[in-house]
């Protein structure tokens, strides 16, 4: 994979610039070059908010995302903000649960049950690292074990355990999802 654009995009208090940083820093633990930005309303919780990495095996020319490849989407009013900058063979990842009408177009979406499952882990605050898990599994933007080692040194100690089952419920959803869809 030469190079690919991201979009974390949400709102304030899901944790969008953390799994944002913490894919960077994945990614440039396999040798990328990765450019991020960052956008969000001033207020800390319920604002609009959204991270981008541009990806590339060289030197990124331009920082902000243009065309994006992937896109996730954890909130319903985030969802019109990114469609134009999709791609015909886009990823969207989307939490079923708080998106209920997802995008459509000529792109893949998956509505997979994010919040659900971390919920279920006993805390909705990692529904953004159990979105990471099912980011790779979808789309293999980054080994697996690049991602665990990464949110082992990424998340404060006291929630280690829990982001890292939130990784692995996450990884695990796409196996099934796939699974379901080869029967």
């Amino acid at each position: 994979m030469a190079g690919f654009e991201l979009r974390f995009s949400g709102s304030g208090g899901q944790g969008l610039q953390l799994s944002a940083r913490i894919m960077a820093a994945a990614l440039n633990g396999e040798g990328k070059h990765v450019a991020r930005s960052q956008s969000y309303e001033p207020t800390s919780r319920g604002g609009s908010s959204r991270s981008d990495l541009v990806v590339s095996d060289r030197t990124v020319d331009y920082p902000l995302a243009t065309a994006l490849d992937y896109l996730i989407v954890l909130d319903q009013g985030a969802v019109a903000e990114s469609l134009a900058l999709l791609k015909p063979d886009s990823v969207v990842i989307t939490d079923s649960r708080h998106v209920t009408e997802p995008p459509e177009g000529i792109f893949t979406v998956h509505s997979l049950p994010l919040s659900e499952t971390a919920v279920r882990l006993g805390n909705e605050r990692v529904t953004n690292i159990v979105c990471l898990g099912a980011l790779i599994g979808l789309g293999g933007t980054c080994a697996y074990d690049t991602l665990l080692e990464t949110v082992r040194t990424g998340v404060p100690k006291r929630f280690l355990e829990l982001n890292l089952e939130a990784v692995a419920a996450g990884y695990d959803m796409t196996a099934l999802a796939a699974t379901a869809k080869a029967s």
